[in-house]
C-alpha cells in the first residue's frame, strides 16, 4: 500500500460541509469522508505552522523536538517520519510546503555536508523533495522556497523579478491597475495569476506527476498545499463566488473585548487582532478565504478523479488534514495562534483501502486525536512497527478498523509566544513565554507560565466565549486539569535511543555482563548464575 498525505495550510475544521458547514459546499472533500473515517476532534500540537508541522513530521510533542516557532530549526538527530519509513524500505517524499529550516549549526558541528543526501534530508525534516513550495522567496525571508513555481510561471509567460509576488500575490483592480495581496483590502480582487496556473492547481499537477513517475513502491507522498493560508488572494472566478452575506456569524462577544485575564488583554492589542476585530476586514477577507477553500476542493476532486481512473485508490491510503485553523475575527482575533477550536482543532479524514476498514467507511468518531497520531498510523499501515519509545502519538489503525482500543483521556497542545509583541507588553522573559493546553473533551485548560490559567467548558459554552478560571466554583476542575498537565510533563520525552524491549531485557539481566554488585560470597554469585574467572575464585 502507498500513502497520499494531503495537508492544507490554515484550514478551519468548520469550513467544510462534511463537518457541518452550511455556508460553503465542499463536495470532493465530502466524497473522501464518505469513503473513509472522519475524525471529529483532532488537535494540532501547536496552532502555528512551523512547530505544528515539525510535530506532524516527527510524531513528537513540540517541547520534545524543540522547534517551537516558525524558522526554529528541527535539531539534528531528531528522528522523522522519513527516517522511520526508510528503515522499512518505504520512500518518503514532499510535494509542496514543509516550513522546515535546516539546523545549519548542528550540521556544521557534526561535519555533515548540507548538500549531501543525509544533509538534505536533515534540512528537509526527513523528506526527499520532489517539489518544495513555501511561498515567497524574498531575500529578506530566508529558508522559503518558491523557485520551482517561479520557473513554472516564467515558462508560461508570467515573468518578473519575483513571479510568485508579481502574479500569485498581486491582484488586478477593475480598472486594470495592480495591487498587492499583502494589503487585506485588496482581497476582494482576483489574483493576477489564472486559476489553471495558481499554486493550488500547480501543486496538484506536480503530485500527479510524482505518482506517475513511481515505478517501485511502496511510497508516501506528502502533498502539502500552501492555501488557504494568507495572502488571502484567489484567482477568478473564485474571488467573487462568495460575499459577506455568505459568512457564518462571527463567534465573539462584547465582553471578550475587555478580557479579565492580562494575557488575553495583551494578545488582543496586537496589530493583526486589532485589524480582524473590524467587521469590514472580515467581510472582505472571509469571502476570499472561502474562495481559496472552494478552489482547493475543486483540485482535490481533480486529484481523486485521477486516483480513481488510474486504479490508485485500490492501494493508496488517502489522508486529508490541516496544520492549524484561522481565527478570522472570532474572539476579536486574527491569524491563528492560541487554543480556541477555530485555531487548534483541525479536520482529519482517512480513507483506508483495506478490507479491514470497510466497517467504518462513511462514519465518524469523536475520539480525541492528536496530530502526532499520524506518524505511527503511517508506519503501521506501511508494514512497520511504530517505535513507541520515540513516537508520542498512537496509531489510529484500531479506530480505522472498528476496534475498541483504550484511548487517551486528553489532548495536549503547546505554544511559544517568545517572539510575539504580547510578551514585551507583559514583560515576560522569553524562557517563560509558553502556553500549554489540556483538553479532555469537555474542559479546556490553558497553562500560562507566570500567570493564572484559562478555563473553558465546551459543554455549556461550545463557542469558548467565557473564561471560568476566576470563578472559585471551578477550582476543582482547574486542579484536576493541572494534575493532568503535570502527569504529561513528567513523562519521558527525551529517552529515545533505547526501546522498551531493550530496557526490559536489561532489567531481566540485572547488572551488565561482568558487573557483580552486592554479592557476599561466591555461593551467592553461583546461585544467581554468575561466573567469575576460575583463577580468581575462592578455594
Amino acid at each position: 500500500m502507498n500513502v497520499l498525505w494531503i495537508m492544507v495550510d490554515q484550514l478551519r475544521w468548520d469550513y467544510l460541509s462534511c463537518y457541518g458547514a452550511k455556508h460553503i459546499d465542499t463536495p470532493n472533500i465530502d466524497y473522501l469522508a464518505n469513503r473513509g473515517l472522519q475524525f471529529n476532534r483532532t488537535y494540532v500540537q501547536s496552532p502555528i505552522c512551523g512547530p505544528s508541522r515539525m510535530s506532524l513530521y516527527t510524531g513528537r510533542y513540540v517541547s520534545s523536538h524543540g522547534a517551537t516557532w516558525n524558522g526554529f530549526p528541527l535539531p539534528v538527530g531528531q528522528p522523522t517520519l522519513g527516517d522511520h519509513l526508510r528503515d522499512i524500505s518505504v520512500g518518503c517524499h514532499l510535494v509542496g510546503k514543509s516550513h522546515a529550516t535546516a539546523d545549519k549549526a548542528g550540521l556544521a558541528r557534526l561535519g555533515i555536508d548540507p548538500s549531501s543526501q543525509v544533509g538534505q534530508r536533515i534540512g528537509q525534516a526527513g523528506f526527499d523533495v520532489f517539489i518544495r513550495d513555501d511561498g515567497t522567496n524574498h531575500s529578506d525571508y530566508p529558508d522559503r522556497h518558491a523557485e520551482d513555481y517561479d520557473a513554472y510561471l516564467r515558462s508560461h509567460g508570467m515573468d518578473g523579478q519575483n513571479p510568485w509576488e508579481e502574479w500569485a500575490n498581486t491582484a488586478v483592480r477593475p480598472d486594470g491597475t495592480l495591487c498587492s495581496g499583502w494589503v487585506l483590502e485588496n482581497s476582494k480582487y482576483p489574483a493576477r495569476v489564472p486559476k489553471e496556473h495558481s499554486e493550488t492547481a500547480w501543486l496538484t499537477t506536480r503530485c500527479i506527476d510524482f505518482i506517475e513517475q513511481q515505478n517501485d513502491g511502496p511510497w508516501l507522498c506528502h502533498l502539502s498545499y500552501i492555501k488557504p493560508h494568507w495572502p488571502y488572494l484567489v484567482p477568478a472566478p473564485y474571488n467573487d463566488m462568495y460575499s459577506a452575506s455568505d459568512l457564518p456569524k462571527v463567534n465573539r462577544t462584547e465582553a471578550e473585548k475587555e478580557p479579565d485575564h492580562p494575557f488575553l488583554a495583551a494578545w488582543g492589542n496586537m496589530r493583526v487582532n486589532q485589524t480582524f476585530s473590524r467587521q469590514e476586514v472580515r467581510d472582505i477577507v472571509g469571502p476570499a478565504y472561502m474562495g481559496l477553500i472552494k478552489e482547493l476542493d475543486d483540485q482535490i476532486g481533480r486529484l481523486l478523479e485521477y486516483l480513481e481512473q488510474s486504479a490508485q485508490m485500490n492501494n493508496t491510503m488517502v489522508v486529508f488534514t490541516s496544520d492549524h485553523g484561522d481565527n478570522l475575527g472570532d474572539h476579536w482575533l486574527g491569524e491563528k495562534d492560541l487554543f480556541f477550536d477555530c485555531s487548534a482543532r483541525v479536520p482529519l479524514i482517512i480513507y483506508d483501502p483495506r478490507q479491514e476498514a470497510d466497517a467504518t467507511r462513511g462514519t465518524s468518531t469523536d475520539h480525541l486525536v492528536e496530530a502526532i497520531d499520524l506518524v505511527p498510523t503511517f508506519i503501521e499501515a506501511l508494514g512497520g512497527t511504530p517505535p513507541l519509545h520515540i513516537l508520542e502519538g498512537r496509531s489510529l489503525q484500531p479506530l480505522l478498523h472498528d476496534q475498541d482500543p483504550v484511548w487517551r483521556e486528553y489532548c495536549v497542545s503547546e505554544y511559544d509566544y517568545a517572539t510575539r509583541d504580547a510578551r514585551g507588553a507583559l514583560q515576560i522573559d522569553e524562557s517563560d513565554a509558553r502556553l500549554v493546553m489540556i483538553f479532555d473533551g469537555r474542559w479546556k485548560y490553558v497553562h500560562i507560565e507566570k500567570m493564572h490559567p484559562l478555563l473553558y467548558d465546551l459543554k455549556t459554552d461550545p463557542g469558548e466565549l467565557m473564561n471560568l478560571s476566576n470563578d472559585p466554583k471551578y477550582a476543582s476542575q482547574i486542579a484536576r486539569l493541572r494534575d493532568q498537565h503535570f502527569e504529561w510533563a513528567r513523562r519521558h520525552h527525551s529517552r529515545i535511543t533505547l526501546s522498551s524491549a531493550t530496557i526490559d531485557a536489561m532489567t531481566a539481566n540485572k547488572e551488565p555482563p561482568g558487573i557483580f554488585i552486592g554479592y557476599w560470597d561466591q555461593k551467592e554469585l553461583e546461585a544467581d548464575g554468575k561466573k567469575i574467572p576460575a583463577h580468581l575464585r575462592n578455594g
